[in-house]
Formats: C-alpha cells, sequence, structure tokens
C-alpha cells in the first residue's frame, strides 16, 4: 500500500501531533471553561486531558497514525469530508476500497492512506438521521466511534482523528452528535485495562465556528478539569484581564513610602503614631451658630 507519494501534501501545510494543542492546554489557556457541578457528567481524570484534542481545519493535513473518513456504504467516495479525502489520498485509495465490499451501517474498515501525511484511513458509514427512530440512530453513531477505536487498537495505532460523524448532508444534530462522541471515548478510556494497547491521543476535527463551538461547551462535562486545573485557568484568566497600574501612580507611592520612612527615622514610631491620630481627630470645625 501506498503511504508516499510526489504528488503527497505539501510538508508546509501539514499540521503534526505536536502542533495541536490537548485539552489540558486548552483549559490553562482558558479557551475550555469548568463546568458547573450538576452539569459534569464524569469525575476529574487529569491524565486524560492530555489525550484529548479539539482541532479546527482540514483533516487530511494531519500527520497522525489515522483519520477517520465519514463515508458512504459503497466506501467509494462521495462528498464532503469523504470526497476530500478521497480527492486528497489520490486514485490508489478507490482501488482498494473496491476490495472491501462496502460496509454496513455503524461499522468501520481501515485502508492505507496513500498520498495523505496520516498512515491509515479508517472508514466508518454514519446513519441519516431520523426524529422518529433517535434511538437507533443514536445507537449506530455510537458504534461508528467504538468500532473506528476498536480497528485502531488492533492495528496498534496510538492516534485518531474524527471529523464530526453524520452531521452533514447525514442531518443528525450537532450537539447530540457531539454528546455521543464524547460519551463513547469516555467510556472507553474508562474501561481500559491496564496492560491493554492505548491510543495516545484522540482528536475531534471540526471546520465551522458553530461546530468548534459546540465542542468547547461539551467537552468540559466529560472531560472536566481537575481543581488545580481550574485554579491555573482562572488565575490566567484573571491575569490577561487586569489593568496595567500607571507607573506614575507607583511613583507616587514609592515617594510617599520613603516620607514615611524618613519621619520614622527622624521622629521614632510614637510620634509618627501620634501625628495619624491628630489626623483623625482633626476635621472641620461645626457651625453651632445655627443649631437652636
Amino acid at each position: 500500500m501506498l503511504n508516499s507519494s510526489d504528488e503527497e501534501v505539501p510538508m508546509n501545510n501539514i499540521f503534526k501531533l505536536s502542533d495541536i494543542r490537548t485539552v489540558a492546554e486548552l483549559y490553562k489557556s482558558s479557551i475550555l471553561k469548568a463546568p458547573t457541578l450538576n452539569k459534569a457528567k464524569f469525575k476529574p481524570k487529569p491524565d486524560l486531558l492530555d489525550r484529548l484534542s479539539l482541532f479546527q481545519g482540514d483533516i487530511t493535513k494531519l500527520e497522525v497514525d489515522s483519520i477517520v473518513n465519514a463515508a458512504n456504504k459503497r466506501l467509494l467516495g462521495g462528498g464532503g469530508v469523504d470526497g476530500a479525502i478521497h480527492a486528497a489520498a489520490g486514485p490508489e485509495l478507490l482501488e482498494e476500497c473496491r476490495t472491501l465490499n462496502g460496509c454496513d451501517t455503524g461499522f468501520s474498515k481501515i485502508t492505507g492512506a496513500y498520498r495523505l501525511p496520516s498512515k491509515h484511513i479508517i472508514h466508518t458509514v454514519g446513519p441519516i438521521y431520523s426524529a422518529s427512530s433517535v434511538d437507533s440512530k443514536a445507537q449506530q453513531l455510537a458504534s461508528c466511534y467504538q468500532t473506528s477505536i476498536d480497528l485502531a487498537i488492533k492495528n496498534s495505532l496510538r492516534h485518531v482523528a474524527f471529523p464530526s460523524i453524520s452531521t452533514g448532508v447525514y442531518g443528525y444534530p450537532i450537539d447530540d452528535a457531539t454528546h455521543i462522541a464524547l460519551n463513547v471515548l469516555r467510556k472507553h478510556f474508562e474501561l481500559e485495562g491496564e496492560s491493554t494497547f492505548k491510543l495516545n491521543r484522540v482528536i475531534f476535527v471540526v471546520w465551522s465556528d458553530k461546530d468548534k463551538s459546540v465542542y468547547e461547551s461539551l467537552i468540559p462535562e466529560y472531560f472536566p478539569p481537575s481543581h488545580e486545573a481550574k485554579q491555573e485557568s482562572v488565575t490566567a484568566e484573571e491575569e490577561s484581564q487586569a489593568e496595567p497600574v500607571p507607573e506614575s501612580q507607583i511613583d507616587e507611592e514609592w515617594e510617599q513610602v520613603e516620607k514615611v520612612e524618613e519621619n520614622i527615622a527622624e521622629n521614632g514610631v510614637d510620634e509618627l503614631a501620634n501625628d495619624e491620630n491628630e489626623d483623625v481627630n482633626e476635621g472641620p470645625e461645626k457651625d453651632t451658630s445655627k443649631i437652636q
């Protein structure tokens, strides 16, 4: 299988794993906010925050072990993400996909990535949304994420990048789809055994600002920060919003301090205390002439 070519994506357009910020970093920079207690669906696990990322951009430009393609049942290319991946990967991808005999909704299959910077493509078939069968569609969408993760682990792939499956022409509401994606991943992490192969990084890739906003609002519910991370985030935000003190004000305050020190040196502490008491007791004289 071909993984590189003279016609592959130009290197200066590629995003390496180190270029993609983790959720832990997004909390520190206050891009993500800690959820209120009644919204958090899981307990904080700080180590998980370094294994999850949110990236806005082109999924075909990621240099990771695997990216996920939101494919149709035939696996022969289509529109949206599917068409973009096939176009960037080259005709060799279509040739391999022809040998796979399609794929059922909710399941996934893996191929090479050919001219893409990633190593593999995991093709998953999302459901076409229907308000009359919400539960079954939710199960199929959850299966897309879980079977993709299972394939990545089976093939010893350390990274997997997901688009927002079924939220394009298939019509799945972005909020509902994001809840499902995050819930599947968090439950997978919770069930990991000590000796099992583990994913180092899962990346949710979005294109629009709207989708990005949805992920930013929901990630904290499934991957809340630790107490320490919350404090760091609040401190960083307060520092960024604080107005700098003018230098002239600092100079005036130092002059006052120096005068007090000189007064203490010349008259002693007791004299200074007396002066302060006099200042407190002194005030404008009352005009009693008008009091009846």
